[in-house]
């Protein structure tokens, strides 16, 4: 089975507040640990991220440990940085044994084709966004950002993402914001399956010849995942499979 999620948002509101997200996750890696053969994450597990050569955020570390719960049974986990997590560098690959990946992927299952991205910088009025990625993704920005205290960094990269989301929400998402364009265009080259993050909207839609499927986010009342079992790709709710799991 493969899964994919996106969208937590750990580290938004207080400590406490996050509480409930968190647990709901540990509880989701639980359940797929015996059937999962690759897991997904597409972008914004965290609201932030931003790690330096000793330090790492600390309110991350039952999610971390979780994950690397898994990878030490063989899953493979692969992680697309999103537009809050992007401060990655080496700590997911070396101890965690999960590759980032700083752009969309392809990949095959069964006999179906996927093309999968967080999503960031596909509506049609991203350009100023587009500009602001290149910026904060630069590797001397990044250097000149990590000579901060941790404390202090990692404090102003939480308030930046809370004004990050501000600006998001304003933002009309559904047709016409360019993600089933662009969708349309990678059925027209062959690929079955488009599955995106970001926008917060789970859609299961077909389109031409293949499926879009926007995997939603874990900030609501029902947080969504698509799952894989070989031949088809639906899309769930946590809760419900929690539910039939336990």
């Amino acid at each position: 089975m493969i899964y994919f999620f996106s969208d937590v948002h750990l580290g938004l509101y207080s400590r406490q507040d996050n509480l409930p997200r968190e647990s709901l996750l540990l509880q989701f890696l639980k359940a797929i640990e015996n059937d999962c053969e690759t897991l997904i994450i597409v972008g914004d597990l965290f609201d932030y991220w931003f790690e330096y050569k000793y330090v790492i955020p600390k309110y991350y570390y039952r999610i971390i440990t979780a994950l690397k719960d898994l990878r030490l049974k063989n899953i493979k986990i692969e992680y697309l940085m999103g537009n809050h997590d992007f401060g990655h560098k080496t700590f997911f690959k070396d101890e965690l044994d999960i590759f980032i990946h700083k752009n969309d992927i392809q990949r095959t299952f069964g006999n179906k084709k996927f093309y999968i991205t967080h999503g960031d910088g596909k509506n049609y009025h991203d350009t100023g966004y587009k500009i602001l990625k290149k910026i904060l993704r630069n590797p001397f920005a990044q250097w000149l950002y990590g000579l901060l205290h941790p404390d202090i960094a990692i404090g102003l990269a939480s308030k930046s993402s809370k004004k990050s989301r501000k600006y998001t929400a304003k933002k009309q998402w559904g047709e016409g914001d360019g993600f089933e364009d662009f969708a349309k265009l990678q059925f027209s080259q062959g690929f079955d399956y488009v599955i995106v993050g970001h926008r917060h909207k789970p859609t299961f839609k077909k389109i031409d010849n293949g499926t879009f499927v926007d995997l939603g986010s874990w900030l609501g009342e029902n947080p969504t995942f698509a799952m894989f079992d070989g031949n088809e790709l639906t899309l769930n709710y946590v809760k419900e499979f929690l539910s039939k799991k336990f």
